[in-house]
């Protein structure tokens, strides 16, 4: 199986993504709205089809993914029914299975948090992701959205306890950086619920935490009750002056055939060293050559008037070129994927 583990920064929300080495089959759980870009350039790089989007819970923290990932690629959404969310397509019920061609989950109720807090286990039981019910050390909060500290006791004790104890723990969220984790240890060591902890224990301590209001529930929630659709059912708004794509590295690219047939509205920046110039690149008309080594002080000497695209032998120096422009104030700028070699294939 194929599998990573992403971090949204501004949510401390992970994504996970599994797929099926063979099939080439993927689904996502708890993607996030912002990195869609991000997650739709990882599974185009490891060359997987995004078949199914899972959230474990309506998050109050974030806006989920799901349905702009469906408007991308086709793909199914999936959440409990419990959760009452529109737009979904496979609604979930305890002890279901679901997942893709390779890969199967089993979806077990843990609600607590919210109603339809759901964890999914792993078929061999080596994983589960626990969303915002068992967290690394801890556990979600119980005081809004459905919360009942009783109920994400017998969640925890009952549902994620109960498997084994190796069975690796994967959360919606950790504020520390903490990765993993496993169901021994949040048995023994989870200072909520674990090392002998008792209901009135567990209850008792989430009835006396007094955390902040969720920043972003006014605007998450609503959203995530539609699967991540916007109020207006539109797109966001995407770059229009180019066919773009995106590198898992985060590097706006385009193809060379675009360039060719737009060149006249573009400007081509050549960041090799003066030592590299040989013949012209063929097809290209006009070309500003700059090398990389000189760029931060030359900056100002590209064009503004036009986007600008740049090209070196390989196409690496070129998307180095890329952030110094952008960080010199250029909105309109890629770096022309595979560089010349690639050019030269064509």
């Amino acid at each position: 199986m194929i599998f990573r583990q992403l971090y949204d920064a501004a949510s401390s929300t992970y994504t996970y993504l599994l797929a099926d080495e063979a099939s080439r089959e993927a689904l996502l759980i708890d993607p996030v709205f912002e990195q869609a870009t991000r997650d739709l350039a990882m599974l185009r790089e490891l060359g997987l089809t995004l078949k199914l989007v899972v959230d474990t819970h309506a998050h109050a923290d974030h806006i989920t993914a799901a349905w702009l990932l469906k408007q991308k690629t086709g793909c199914r959404i999936a959440i409990s029914a419990s959760a009452g969310a529109a737009n979904a397509d496979l609604l979930l019920e305890d002890g279901q299975t679901f997942g893709v061609q390779g890969v199967t989950l089993e979806a077990r109720a843990t609600p607590g948090h919210t109603n339809g807090c759901t964890s999914y286990v792993l078929a061999d039981k080596s994983m589960v992701f626990t969303g915002d019910a068992l967290l690394i050390r801890g556990c979600g909060r119980s005081d809004f959205q459905q919360g009942d500290p009783a109920r994400l006791y017998h969640s925890i004790t009952e549902q994620l306890f109960t498997l084994p104890d190796d069975c690796a723990v994967f959360p919606a969220h950790d504020y520390n950086g903490r990765t993993r984790s496993s169901i021994l240890e949040e048995k023994r060591h989870n200072p909520r619920v674990g090392g002998g902890a008792n209901e009135q224990d567990f209850v008792e301590y989430m009835k006396a935490m007094r955390l902040p209001h969720p920043k972003k529930i006014d605007e998450a929630l609503p959203n995530n009750l539609r699967s991540g659709m916007p109020e207006n059912g539109k797109l966001p708004p995407e770059p229009d002056w180019a066919e773009l794509s995106v590198t898992f590295a985060g590097i706006p690219e385009v193809e060379p055939e675009w360039v060719l047939t737009h060149q006249k509205n573009l400007t081509v920046l050549d960041v090799r060293e003066h030592a590299e110039m040989g013949e012209k690149i063929p097809g290209l008309e006009r070309v500003t050559v700059i090398p990389l080594s000189e760029l931060h002080d030359r900056v100002g000497e590209v064009p503004t008037d036009k986007p600008v695209v740049t090209i070196c032998r390989s196409g690496k120096r070129s998307s180095m070129a890329t952030t110094i422009l952008k960080g010199a104030g250029h909105d309109k700028v890629a770096n022309i994927h595979g560089g010349i070699m690639y050019w030269m294939e064509r």
